[in-house]
């Protein structure tokens, strides 16, 4: 049976720590992870209002994640659309057994500049 709902791949860029500087600070490098079947949709305005107070920032998109993943999407870039966006917030996950579908995982970005 065919998938009624099907997402998009988006590409996470993903800070990993390559090491530390002379400082003994952390230095990361960008990892590039393309992540399959992502829902995207428009924030609705609640979202977008709960953003701009609680972050500073303006929601544009809400994504949904598939079930299973383990990347680290708190404040990332992700690129869809032929843009790239900034994960605002953090992700809100659900139980799986209690989601119905294939996607447990909210996360909301904003255009980044």
């Amino acid at each position: 049976m065919a998938q009624m709902i099907q997402g998009i791949p988006v590409v996470l860029h993903e800070k990993v720590q390559s090491g530390v500087d002379d400082f003994n600070q952390p230095v990361f490098m960008d990892s590039e992870i393309t992540v399959e079947n992502v829902l995207v949709a428009p924030s609705s305005s609640q979202e977008i209002a709960d953003a701009l107070e609680v972050y500073g920032a303006k929601a544009t998109y809400t994504l949904a994640i598939p079930k299973g993943d383990t990347n680290v999407w708190k404040d990332n870039i992700v690129e869809f659309f032929g843009d790239k966006w900034h994960v605002i917030g953090i992700p809100v996950k659900g139980i799986d057994d209690l989601i119905p579908l294939g996607w447990n995982t909210k996360v909301t970005v904003e255009r980044h500049e």
